[in-house]
Protein backbone atom coordinates (compact mmCIF):
# COMPACT_ATOMS: atom_id res chain seq x y z
CA UNK A 1 0.00 0.00 0.00
CA UNK A 2 1.26 3.45 -0.82
CA UNK A 3 1.85 6.22 1.77
CA UNK A 4 -1.23 8.04 0.49
CA UNK A 5 -3.26 4.88 1.07
CA UNK A 6 -2.09 4.62 4.64
CA UNK A 7 -2.94 8.32 5.23
CA UNK A 8 -6.47 7.88 3.84
CA UNK A 9 -7.08 4.84 6.01
CA UNK A 10 -5.92 6.63 9.16
CA UNK A 11 -8.16 9.59 8.44
CA UNK A 12 -11.20 7.31 7.97
CA UNK A 13 -10.50 5.61 11.31
CA UNK A 14 -10.34 8.95 13.10
CA UNK A 15 -13.61 10.14 11.54
CA UNK A 16 -15.30 6.90 12.70
CA UNK A 17 -14.31 7.71 16.28
CA UNK A 18 -15.28 11.39 16.23
CA UNK A 19 -19.11 11.19 16.25
CA UNK A 20 -19.15 10.14 19.90
CA UNK A 21 -16.65 12.81 20.87
CA UNK A 22 -18.04 15.74 18.89
CA UNK A 23 -20.76 16.66 21.47
CA UNK A 24 -18.12 16.71 24.23
CA UNK A 25 -15.84 18.94 22.17
CA UNK A 26 -18.77 21.32 21.47
CA UNK A 27 -19.68 21.45 25.15
CA UNK A 28 -16.08 22.14 26.11
CA UNK A 29 -15.98 24.99 23.63
CA UNK A 30 -19.19 26.49 25.06
CA UNK A 31 -17.94 26.30 28.64
CA UNK A 32 -14.42 27.61 27.94
CA UNK A 33 -13.48 30.73 29.92
CA UNK A 34 -14.32 33.99 28.16
CA UNK A 35 -11.48 36.25 27.06
CA UNK A 36 -13.60 39.28 28.01
CA UNK A 37 -12.33 39.07 31.56
CA UNK A 38 -8.76 39.05 30.38
CA UNK A 39 -9.44 42.13 28.27
CA UNK A 40 -11.00 43.82 31.34
CA UNK A 41 -7.92 42.98 33.41
CA UNK A 42 -5.68 44.42 30.69
CA UNK A 43 -7.77 47.60 30.64
CA UNK A 44 -7.61 47.94 34.44
CA UNK A 45 -3.87 47.28 34.34
CA UNK A 46 -3.43 50.07 31.79
CA UNK A 47 -5.47 52.43 33.96
CA UNK A 48 -3.36 51.58 37.01
CA UNK A 49 -0.15 52.18 35.02
CA UNK A 50 -1.54 55.53 33.87
CA UNK A 51 -2.46 56.49 37.44
CA UNK A 52 1.03 55.55 38.65
CA UNK A 53 2.62 57.65 35.90
CA UNK A 54 0.40 60.62 36.76
CA UNK A 55 1.16 60.24 40.47
CA UNK A 56 4.89 60.10 39.80
CA UNK A 57 4.62 63.17 37.56
CA UNK A 58 2.69 65.09 40.23
CA UNK A 59 5.15 63.93 42.88
CA UNK A 60 8.04 65.13 40.73
CA UNK A 61 6.36 68.51 40.20
CA UNK A 62 5.72 68.88 43.95
CA UNK A 63 9.31 67.91 44.73
CA UNK A 64 10.54 70.45 42.20
CA UNK A 65 8.37 73.17 43.74
CA UNK A 66 9.60 72.30 47.24
CA UNK A 67 13.22 72.51 46.08
CA UNK A 68 12.63 75.86 44.39
CA UNK A 69 10.72 77.27 47.39
CA UNK A 70 13.51 76.20 49.73
CA UNK A 71 16.15 77.69 47.44
CA UNK A 72 14.28 80.97 47.11
CA UNK A 73 13.72 81.20 50.85
CA UNK A 74 17.32 80.30 51.63
CA UNK A 75 18.97 82.38 48.92
CA UNK A 76 19.74 85.18 51.38
CA UNK A 77 21.72 82.67 53.46
CA UNK A 78 24.12 81.91 50.62
CA UNK A 79 27.75 82.69 51.30
CA UNK A 80 29.22 82.74 47.79
CA UNK A 81 27.63 83.06 44.35
CA UNK A 82 28.76 83.66 40.79
CA UNK A 83 26.97 86.35 38.81
CA UNK A 84 26.84 86.04 35.03
CA UNK A 85 26.05 89.34 33.33
CA UNK A 86 24.89 89.44 29.75
CA UNK A 87 26.93 91.81 27.57
CA UNK A 88 23.75 92.82 25.75
CA UNK A 89 22.06 93.61 29.05
CA UNK A 90 24.92 95.94 30.02
CA UNK A 91 24.36 97.82 26.77
CA UNK A 92 20.89 98.81 27.97
CA UNK A 93 18.61 99.86 25.13
CA UNK A 94 21.54 100.65 22.82
CA UNK A 95 22.26 97.02 21.98
CA UNK A 96 26.01 97.60 21.68
CA UNK A 97 28.70 99.21 23.82
CA UNK A 98 27.92 100.26 27.39
CA UNK A 99 25.04 101.93 29.14
CA UNK A 100 26.76 103.72 32.02
CA UNK A 101 23.43 104.13 33.79
CA UNK A 102 22.80 100.37 33.62
CA UNK A 103 26.28 99.49 34.87
CA UNK A 104 26.02 101.98 37.73
CA UNK A 105 22.70 100.38 38.68
CA UNK A 106 24.38 96.97 38.76
CA UNK A 107 27.21 98.39 40.88
CA UNK A 108 24.71 99.70 43.45
CA UNK A 109 23.03 96.29 43.66
CA UNK A 110 26.37 94.50 44.01
CA UNK A 111 27.32 96.88 46.82
CA UNK A 112 24.12 95.94 48.65
CA UNK A 113 24.86 92.25 48.14
CA UNK A 114 28.41 92.72 49.42
CA UNK A 115 27.03 94.52 52.48
CA UNK A 116 24.87 91.43 53.11
CA UNK A 117 28.10 89.46 53.52
CA UNK A 118 27.71 87.50 50.27
CA UNK A 119 30.92 86.83 48.33
CA UNK A 120 30.56 87.55 44.63
CA UNK A 121 32.46 86.43 41.53
CA UNK A 122 31.41 87.85 38.14
CA UNK A 123 31.60 86.68 34.53
CA UNK A 124 30.48 89.01 31.73
CA UNK A 125 29.63 87.98 28.18
CA UNK A 126 30.96 89.88 25.19
CA UNK A 127 27.81 90.01 23.07
CA UNK A 128 27.59 93.81 23.22
CA UNK A 129 30.79 93.91 21.14
CA UNK A 130 31.30 90.57 19.42
CA UNK A 131 29.88 87.09 19.01
CA UNK A 132 32.57 84.86 17.57
CA UNK A 133 30.28 81.92 16.94
CA UNK A 134 28.12 83.96 14.55
CA UNK A 135 31.02 84.88 12.26
CA UNK A 136 31.24 82.49 9.32
CA UNK A 137 33.59 84.64 7.26
CA UNK A 138 36.76 84.28 9.32
CA UNK A 139 38.77 81.64 11.12
CA UNK A 140 36.82 80.35 14.15
CA UNK A 141 39.85 80.48 16.45
CA UNK A 142 40.50 84.15 15.65
CA UNK A 143 36.82 84.98 16.00
CA UNK A 144 36.69 83.36 19.45
CA UNK A 145 39.86 85.18 20.51
CA UNK A 146 38.21 88.50 19.64
CA UNK A 147 35.23 87.40 21.74
CA UNK A 148 37.56 86.71 24.69
CA UNK A 149 39.01 90.20 24.41
CA UNK A 150 35.48 91.63 24.32
CA UNK A 151 34.82 90.06 27.73
CA UNK A 152 38.08 91.56 29.03
CA UNK A 153 36.99 95.03 27.92
CA UNK A 154 33.60 94.55 29.58
CA UNK A 155 35.16 93.46 32.87
CA UNK A 156 37.75 96.26 32.97
CA UNK A 157 35.03 98.86 32.32
CA UNK A 158 32.53 97.38 34.80
CA UNK A 159 35.19 96.91 37.50
CA UNK A 160 36.14 100.58 37.23
CA UNK A 161 32.50 101.67 37.59
CA UNK A 162 32.27 99.37 40.65
CA UNK A 163 35.38 100.99 42.16
CA UNK A 164 33.71 104.37 41.79
CA UNK A 165 30.93 102.94 43.99
CA UNK A 166 33.41 102.03 46.73
CA UNK A 167 33.89 98.35 45.86
CA UNK A 168 37.29 96.63 45.81
CA UNK A 169 37.63 94.74 42.51
CA UNK A 170 40.05 92.45 40.72
CA UNK A 171 39.99 91.38 37.07
CA UNK A 172 41.53 87.96 36.43
CA UNK A 173 42.19 86.34 33.05
CA UNK A 174 43.47 82.90 31.99
CA UNK A 175 46.12 84.61 29.82
CA UNK A 176 48.46 87.55 30.33
CA UNK A 177 47.13 91.04 29.52
CA UNK A 178 50.14 93.07 30.61
CA UNK A 179 49.35 95.09 33.73
CA UNK A 180 45.63 95.42 32.91
CA UNK A 181 44.55 92.16 34.59
CA UNK A 182 45.86 89.50 36.93
CA UNK A 183 46.63 85.97 35.76
CA UNK A 184 43.96 83.63 37.15
CA UNK A 185 44.92 81.77 40.28
CA UNK A 186 42.15 79.90 42.08
CA UNK A 187 43.64 80.22 45.57
CA UNK A 188 44.22 83.95 45.13
CA UNK A 189 40.69 84.41 43.75
CA UNK A 190 39.15 82.63 46.75
CA UNK A 191 41.31 84.72 49.09
CA UNK A 192 40.02 87.91 47.45
CA UNK A 193 36.43 86.69 47.81
CA UNK A 194 36.89 85.80 51.47
CA UNK A 195 38.22 89.33 52.00
CA UNK A 196 34.96 90.76 50.61
CA UNK A 197 36.43 91.83 47.26
CA UNK A 198 34.62 91.42 43.93
CA UNK A 199 36.43 89.20 41.43
CA UNK A 200 35.81 89.43 37.69
CA UNK A 201 36.70 86.37 35.63
CA UNK A 202 37.38 87.69 32.12
CA UNK A 203 38.68 86.10 28.92
CA UNK A 204 36.50 83.00 28.99
CA UNK A 205 38.44 79.76 29.38
CA UNK A 206 41.33 81.16 27.37
CA UNK A 207 40.65 78.65 24.60
CA UNK A 208 38.52 78.85 21.44
CA UNK A 209 35.40 76.73 20.93
CA UNK A 210 34.22 77.40 24.50
CA UNK A 211 31.56 80.00 25.26
CA UNK A 212 31.28 82.24 28.32
CA UNK A 213 28.57 79.77 29.45
CA UNK A 214 31.32 77.21 29.93
CA UNK A 215 33.63 79.63 31.74
CA UNK A 216 30.70 80.68 33.97
CA UNK A 217 29.98 77.12 35.09
CA UNK A 218 33.69 76.30 35.35
CA UNK A 219 34.45 79.32 37.54
CA UNK A 220 31.40 78.68 39.72
CA UNK A 221 32.62 75.15 40.35
CA UNK A 222 36.23 76.18 40.97
CA UNK A 223 35.39 78.85 43.55
CA UNK A 224 32.73 76.58 45.10
CA UNK A 225 29.84 78.96 44.50
CA UNK A 226 26.45 77.81 45.77
CA UNK A 227 24.59 78.91 42.64
CA UNK A 228 24.93 80.84 39.40
CA UNK A 229 22.93 84.05 39.06
CA UNK A 230 22.35 84.59 35.34
CA UNK A 231 21.25 88.18 34.71
CA UNK A 232 20.11 88.45 31.11
CA UNK A 233 18.17 90.72 28.79
CA UNK A 234 15.13 88.41 29.27
CA UNK A 235 13.31 87.78 32.57
CA UNK A 236 13.40 83.98 32.59
CA UNK A 237 13.32 80.79 30.56
CA UNK A 238 10.48 80.45 28.05
CA UNK A 239 9.13 77.51 26.03
CA UNK A 240 9.95 79.53 22.90
CA UNK A 241 11.33 82.93 21.99
CA UNK A 242 8.65 85.35 23.33
CA UNK A 243 9.71 87.94 20.76
CA UNK A 244 8.75 85.54 17.98
CA UNK A 245 6.05 83.38 19.58
CA UNK A 246 3.38 85.27 21.59
CA UNK A 247 2.14 81.96 23.06
CA UNK A 248 5.52 81.22 24.67
CA UNK A 249 5.18 80.20 28.33
CA UNK A 250 7.62 81.23 31.06
CA UNK A 251 8.91 78.50 33.37
CA UNK A 252 9.08 79.13 37.12
CA UNK A 253 11.41 76.17 37.44
CA UNK A 254 12.78 73.25 35.47
CA UNK A 255 15.74 70.91 35.62
CA UNK A 256 18.95 71.27 33.66
CA UNK A 257 18.08 67.94 32.04
CA UNK A 258 14.83 69.45 30.74
CA UNK A 259 16.74 72.44 29.40
CA UNK A 260 18.85 70.02 27.36
CA UNK A 261 15.99 67.75 26.25
CA UNK A 262 13.72 70.64 25.24
CA UNK A 263 16.60 72.48 23.54
CA UNK A 264 15.68 75.72 25.31
CA UNK A 265 19.08 77.25 24.64
CA UNK A 266 19.58 78.68 28.13
CA UNK A 267 23.25 77.70 28.10
CA UNK A 268 25.17 75.57 25.63
CA UNK A 269 25.19 71.76 25.84
CA UNK A 270 28.76 71.37 27.13
CA UNK A 271 28.14 73.85 29.96
CA UNK A 272 24.80 72.15 30.79
CA UNK A 273 26.49 68.77 31.16
CA UNK A 274 29.26 70.24 33.34
CA UNK A 275 26.64 71.90 35.57
CA UNK A 276 24.66 68.65 35.90
CA UNK A 277 27.72 66.56 36.71
CA UNK A 278 28.81 69.00 39.41
CA UNK A 279 25.35 69.81 40.81
CA UNK A 280 25.58 73.52 40.02
CA UNK A 281 22.10 75.14 39.92
CA UNK A 282 21.24 78.38 38.15
CA UNK A 283 18.84 81.26 38.78
CA UNK A 284 18.01 83.08 35.54
CA UNK A 285 16.30 86.49 35.55
CA UNK A 286 16.14 89.83 33.78
CA UNK A 287 18.87 92.32 34.64
CA UNK A 288 16.65 95.30 33.83
CA UNK A 289 14.12 94.52 36.55
CA UNK A 290 14.29 96.82 39.56
CA UNK A 291 16.85 95.49 42.07
CA UNK A 292 16.62 92.14 40.29
CA UNK A 293 19.99 90.87 41.54
CA UNK A 294 19.26 91.83 45.15
CA UNK A 295 15.79 90.27 44.96
CA UNK A 296 17.27 87.01 43.67
CA UNK A 297 19.24 86.77 46.91
CA UNK A 298 16.56 88.01 49.30
CA UNK A 299 13.68 85.57 48.71
CA UNK A 300 11.93 87.71 46.09
CA UNK A 301 13.14 85.90 43.00
CA UNK A 302 10.75 86.05 40.02
CA UNK A 303 12.84 84.45 37.28
CA UNK A 304 13.41 80.78 36.46
CA UNK A 305 15.18 78.42 38.85
CA UNK A 306 17.11 75.66 37.07
CA UNK A 307 17.74 72.65 39.28
CA UNK A 308 20.30 69.91 38.87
Amino acid sequence: MSISGYSKGFADAVNDMLPDEKPKIKEAQNTAPSTDGIEDIDSISDEIDSMIDNTLSISKDIEQEVIVTEKKAGAHNMKRVLLKLSGEALAGGKGTGFSEETVKGVAEQVRKISDMGIELGIVIGGGNFWRGRTSNDMDRVKADQIGMLATVMNCIYTADIFRMSGLRCHVMTPFLCGSMTELFDRDKAVSYLENGDIVFFAGGTGHPYFSTDMSTVLMAIEIKAETILAAKAIDGVYSADPKVDPTAVKYDSLSMQEVVEKKLGVIDLAASVLAMENKMPMMLFGLNGEDSIVKALSGKFTGTYITV
